[in-house]
């Protein structure tokens, strides 16, 4: 299961019926105004409307209907002033996330409105009411101020609908966990009773011996595809054994028809299990990388966490990259990130190619796994770290900096590149360790701090931003 990319919202415009006796025909006058707003969002989100909301009974049927519908979250326009209090039971009934966009049909206060123009635009009032018995009811939302529309209500409005969306998306998910998670290593372990209950996905251990069997039924005809589409896609290195490859590509495609068959939006693969069970000659890195750049959350080491976040990466922004810290540099004032060989292709520099090697990796004892080498493009870039605490507790810490255009490191033989945090390294990484970030991570290029926000407060985790 691959995250769609396109966001739909309800709008939920709600008023009340005593405003038709004294300005008859508000109710469609506002209707209009909520159908431009709806029209105004459609580059960021399909957003349904269906009618005003004009007391409980109305309500409770528009959030059932707009569930119906199938959106991923639920935006409240106070069309007028309604009383918070109608909408309470949907909301608590509501599992979807809720944002209050503060808005109102126009953008200031004119020398020539009169009573009427007032409660066309007394929005905030309603908003006020609502957002109250929201936070009373202990239910997560997101607010937005702002004039309906200017290009800075448009730009929070898609990041909140992407989060809405991401959240959809995690509490439909399923991990697929190869093995078990690394001995000894503490930040991956976590409870899947309480990743579900807080995060949304569900993990499954799955059998390495189903692995090995469909790896049995892959078609030579379906190998020689991939090898061939490889060939496009990257340099492969003259030295890389044809043998070595294809049982690569083997890999992959038997693990790929797991995922789809299984409906898996993501998967973790710990290289100790794979090594002692006897049955593989390689690691499947190649694999990872392919995978993760066609959508599919990926944690190494049995990191589940790691997965669900990757998830959410490519939900929320799109192409996320699964990295960890190798080193410091303090004269670049940088981190080194990479990992022992998976890595999301789409990220890399278009002005180098990205090669595929034949590559001696001592860990697991295997054969040598075909590895991508690249190093990602220079720019902006957004780091995020889920960090489980205790039990449903969980945080989320997220940073910005900037991926350098540095020298190919010629005898790093997997992906890498240099992050500069926009905080000083030194700052950076206190904030990081102090708060428990984890050192298997998720990188997209751009600067996305936004979105991990929003998702955060509808996920009702902790944030904290680096």
């Amino acid at each position: 299961m691959i995250a769609r990319q396109r966001p739909k919202i309800g709008l939920l415009g709600v008023m009340q019926e005593l405003y038709d006796d004294m300005i008859p025909g508000i109710t469609d006058h506002q209707a209009t105004y909520a159908k431009e707003l709806a029209n105004s969002l459609s580059e960021a989100a399909d957003v349904v409307f269906l009618r005003p909301a004009r007391n409980r009974d109305d309500v409770e049927a528009i959030t059932r209907e707009l569930r119906d519908e199938g959106v991923d979250g639920i935006m409240i326009v106070m069309l007028t002033y309604g009383p918070a209090m109608r909408t309470v039971r949907a909301l608590v009934e509501n599992p979807l996330p809720v944002l209050v966009a503060n808005v109102q049909p126009e953008r200031e206060v004119k020398d020539r409105w009169t009573m009427d123009d007032l409660t066309y635009n007394q929005g905030i009032h309603g908003a006020q009411d609502q957002a109250n018995a929201l936070l009373r009811a202990g239910l997560p939302f997101s607010v937005i101020t702002d004039d309906w529309r200017s290009r800075s209500f448009l730009s929070s409005f898609a990041s909140w609908a992407r989060a809405a969306m991401t959240v959809t998306t995690l509490k439909a998910a399923k991990i697929a966990l190869f093995g078990y998670p690394m001995n000894g290593m503490g930040d991956v372990l976590y409870e899947a009773p309480a990743l579900m209950r807080r995060i949304g996905p569900v993990v499954v251990n799955e059998n390495l011996g189903d692995l090995y069997a469909r790896m049995q039924d892959v078609s030579d005809a379906d190998i020689k595809n991939l090898m061939a589409l490889h060939q496009e896609r990257f340099a492969v290195s003259p030295d890389l054994p044809t043998e070595s490859h294809a049982y690569a590509a083997r890999m992959e495609l038997a693990l790929r028809s797991m995922l789809e068959d299984g409906g898996y939006a993501g998967f973790s693969v710990h290289f100790e299990p794979v090594a002692k069970d006897g049955r593989f000659r390689q690691l499947p890195l190649l694999a990872a990388s392919d995978l993760m750049a066609d959508g599919y959350g990926y944690g190494a080491e049995g990191d589940t966490n790691t997965a669900t976040l990757m998830c959410a990466g490519h939900s929320l922004i799109g192409d996320a990259h699964f990295s960890e810290m190798y080193a410091m540099d303090f004269e670049l004032g940088s981190v080194l990130i990479s990992h022992m060989g998976e890595g999301n292709w789409k990220v890399a520099r278009k002005d180098r190619p990205i090669r595929l090697i034949d590559r001696p990796l001592g860990i697991g004892g295997l054969g040598n796994p075909p590895t991508a080498v690249f190093s990602a493009q220079p720019g902006p870039a957004t780091t995020a770290s889920l960090v489980p605490l205790e039990g449903e507790a969980y945080r989320l810490l997220a940073g910005t900096g900037d991926v350098l255009d540095t020298p190919e490191l010629p005898h790093v033989e997997m992906p890498y590149f240099h992050f500069r945090p926009d905080q000083d390294v030194k700052g950076f990484m206190n904030t990081w360790l102090h708060n428990g970030g984890t050192h298997h991570f998720c990188t997209n290029l751009g600067q996305h701090l936004d979105r991990w926000e929003y998702l955060a407060e509808l996920l009702d985790v902790d944030f904290v931003e680096i």
